[in-house]
């Protein structure tokens, strides 16, 4: 079978190896579909906290070859794959707070993950395709669970504003999510391109961050960036007794006034991975196949996966999602 394995800074081939042989408990699975993020170039980058070598890919679809019996699944079913590991005893996992386990890891970014033909996973952490999902759209199920977590830990309500900042990919999954349960959406971000694109995703409104004002004083904001300047407009905008979640993930420092929280009596929140929302993900892109279709903007076969990559770091022209095809046989030209 063949494997892409990041090799170190930079440098990624197609290997070919044996197939794996799944432990008790465990899936084959053949891998159709690894969408990439912006976490995928920071490790191909050699910036991260991965030691290379590694088979990256964490965002995974694919077709059930064998599974145990009692899993429920049979080979043929079409599955999308939650790549993160919990210990299960530490606090966090106690109560339910998995996604902020102290021990986690995550197939792709600190184990052999998903840019492969062939891999076997714990049954437990397969999910169900529904009928009429693409399986290269179902590889955005892990992202998408993301996003739903970030939504979800804002407490959102029907008929209240939001803002998101920042319209990357978590960004427009948080606005499609946020506008399925009846919030009214404003997006921003430094591009009027990302910006305008949001509107794919049902933003009512889009500015230009840092040019254009915010309307209204939105009483949801998700900030999608990391940025601290965003960390700061989204405490300057927020409405009083509103609510900021910070999904955005940065090394940066933040400088702020340490009043702003209390005089605005904010609910500030951090909002990590998911807990397991993948099947809640799986829906939201089965009621928004358009929307999930227009975000992976560029393909590539897994002959061609250094240009996958390359394509994450272009400073030019819109990218959204990159989903590496590893059922095409062609090589690259």
């Amino acid at each position: 079978m063949r494997t892409a394995r990041t090799l170190a800074r930079e440098r990624v081939t197609v290997v070919h190896g044996q197939p794996p042989r799944p432990d008790p408990g465990e899936a084959l699975v053949r891998v159709h579909t690894v969408t990439l993020c912006g976490t995928d170039l920071h490790i191909f980058d050699d910036d991260y906290a991965t030691e290379l070598p590694i088979v990256q890919g964490h965002e995974i679809s694919g077709i059930v070859e064998n599974a145990p019996e009692e899993s429920g699944f049979t080979p043929g079913d079409r599955v999308a794959v939650s790549p993160m590991r919990y210990c299960g005893t530490c606090r966090a996992c106690r109560i339910g707070r998995m996604n902020a386990c102290r021990s986690s890891s995550c197939l792709g970014c600190y184990e052999d993950g998903g840019l492969a033909e062939l891999i076997t996973v714990p049954a437990g952490d397969l999910h169900r395709v529904p009928a009429g999902l693409d399986l290269d759209l179902a590889a955005l199920a892990e992202p998408t669970s993301i996003a739903v977590q970030a939504v979800l830990r804002g407490r959102p309500q029907p008929g209240e504003s939001a803002l998101v900042l920042g319209c990357g990919p978590i960004g427009l999954l948080a606005t499609l999510h946020l506008t399925s349960l009846g919030v009214q959406v404003t997006c921003a971000d430094v591009s009027a391109e990302r910006a305008a694109f949001a509107t794919r995703f049902g933003a009512a409104r889009t500015a230009l961050a840092g040019r254009d004002p915010i309307p209204d004083e939105p009483s949801l904001v998700i900030e999608a960036t990391g940025s601290p300047a965003a960390l700061d407009t989204a405490l300057q905008a927020v409405s009083t007794a509103g609510r900021v979640v910070l999904v955005g993930l940065s090394g940066k420092t933040a400088n702020l006034p340490v009043r702003t929280i209390p005089v605005k009596d904010l609910d500030v929140l951090g909002s990590r991975n998911s807990q397991r929302r993948m099947d809640e993900a799986l829906a939201l892109l089965h009621e928004n196949t358009g929307a999930a279709r227009d975000l992976i903007t560029h393909r590539v076969p897994l002959a061609d996966i250094g240009t996958a990559f390359r394509l994450l770091r272009a400073p030019d022209g819109l990218v959204g999602k990159v989903a590496v095809d590893l059922t095409a046989e062609e090589e690259p030209s």
